[in-house]
């Protein structure tokens, strides 16, 4: 609980970087707040999470598109059959998210917001059309403009690896 002393400094990412971040999260969540209006789905929160991982920090293992896609798509799989299986109870939210959880740890497709992925369907009272869509089209356009807008600044490559 102690902790141990910092032995990095904190450092600051360049203002190119900041400026892409910020031009990556405002795009992808639009893009997601469009769909969603389209096609009369709820907004899924836990996309502003996943905005911050691929956007924010694109290097890091759980913002590869394999972790995005596959551990939002096995989350909302969870979720959904969860729901299906037990209904909404009061402990069911709490069973659909750790089982999430364990699935995508053993899946090596670890996304945290994987887990609000699978509390929402839960909570939402999810049907299978929710893993498609908003989910997997979600995560897929978030990695898209990932794709597009993490590789403006030199000090970035996204990907770091696909699989």
């Amino acid at each position: 609980m102690k902790g141990y002393k910092r032995t990095t400094p904190l450092e600051s990412p360049p203002p190119l970087d900041i400026i892409v971040t910020w031009l990556g999260a405002f795009a992808g969540i639009i893009a997601i707040v469009l769909l969603c209006h389209k096609f009369d789905l709820p907004i899924v929160a836990s996309f502003g999470a996943s905005a911050v991982l691929i956007y924010g920090v694109p290097d890091a293992p759980l913002s590869q598109p394999r972790n995005v896609i596959l551990g939002h798509i096995i989350s909302a799989s969870i979720g959904v059959a969860t729901y299906m299986l037990f209904g909404l109870t009061w402990w069911s939210p709490a069973l659909g998210t750790a089982l999430a959880l364990v699935a995508i740890m053993l899946t090596k497709t670890t996304h945290p917001p994987g887990g609000a992925t699978a509390l929402f369907a839960v909570l939402s009272k999810a049907q299978p059309s929710y893993i498609l869509n908003p989910i997997a089209v979600g995560a897929v356009t978030m990695v898209l403009i990932g794709l597009l807008v993490n590789n403006l600044s030199p000090n970035r490559h996204y990907p770091r690896y696909w699989f």
